[in-house]
């Protein structure tokens, strides 16, 4: 893994549901890695859906994370929040605007159909008005990286995804325009997710360029939860919350060995606790 120096990354949840054993998985890489490397590592909460994020959600994922014992490096004095962000966005903007082509745009994910964006309203010169969102074209061309578990990788964004929208039909940021905004601007160097978010990589690499930022973060995908057929779990078909884990009696280092073993970085289960998540990558 190639950085130069101690890694900057990040755990950021969206305080829209409970936490999972999935984001163990990924607390247990983010804190591993970091340590393993002298990093650090910045907790942000990603609440840019206004309409699924909840209070109440936030409260309990902190609990969680304090149950479990993972600590960001910088506190929570302040902690980071997308819903306070709103100046850096439209700064961001005002930034691509002046770079490059950015237009309103009318579509639904209905009408649009498809994973990608065919430009249907790139020639409309529709004024920015309620109700409708914000694309910017992407030209052509192949983003390669090479991602620190996975290895090189090339990706082609106007082709994978088209016109990227960074913000949409209500008025919220989009996930794309908003991690890319925050991890330029909070320095993260590592971004360390799971492996289902792969192809939004070379979008938001391309994206990062596009506002100027010369040096790129480095990549690294990590296995998903998933069931015998290979599909990743979601909450309704069986990945545990912890706070249910909690309930039935298990401590913090039994539902950490119980998600390092279930993604391969324990060959048999034994409690681990967040302190020793280190040991997983030395």
């Amino acid at each position: 893994m190639r950085l130069g120096r101690p890694p900057v990354t990040r755990f950021a949840p969206s305080p829209t549901g409970y936490l999972h054993l999935g984001h163990v998985v990924n607390a247990i890489y983010v804190w591993g890695v970091a340590r393993a490397l002298g990093g650090m590592v910045l907790l942000r909460i990603e609440d840019h859906d206004r309409i699924r994020s909840r209070p109440a959600f936030e409260a309990a994922l902190l609990e969680d994370l304090d149950w479990l014992g993972f600590a960001a490096g910088h506190g929570r004095d302040p902690l980071l929040r997308q819903s306070e962000r709103t100046r850096s966005y439209e700064s961001a903007l005002a930034d691509l605007r002046g770079r490059h082509r950015v237009y309103a745009c009318t579509c639904s994910r209905k009408e649009i159909g498809g994973a990608r964006y065919p430009g249907t309203c790139r020639a409309r010169g529709l004024a920015d008005a309620p109700g409708r969102g914000l694309r910017v074209q992407i030209e052509t061309g192949r983003e390669a990286f090479v991602d620190a578990l996975l290895g090189p990788q090339v990706q082609h964004p106007a082709e994978d995804a088209g016109d990227l929208l960074l913000r949409d039909r209500d008025g919220h940021w989009t996930y794309q325009f908003a991690v890319t905004v925050d991890d330029q601007r909070d320095g993260v160097t590592l971004v360390i997710r799971g492996a289902d978010l792969l192809f939004s990589s070379g979008r938001q690499l391309r994206l990062a360029r596009m506002l100027g930022r010369a040096e790129p973060p480095v990549f690294l995908h990590h296995p998903l939860l998933c069931d015998a057929t290979g599909r990743k779990l979601s909450k309704s078909d069986g990945d545990a919350g912890v706070r249910e884990l909690r309930a039935v009696g298990h401590d913090a280092a039994e539902v950490i060995g119980r998600a390092a073993t279930a993604v391969g970085l324990l060959d048999r289960f034994r409690p681990i606790p967040a302190s020793a998540v280190a040991e997983l990558f030395a």
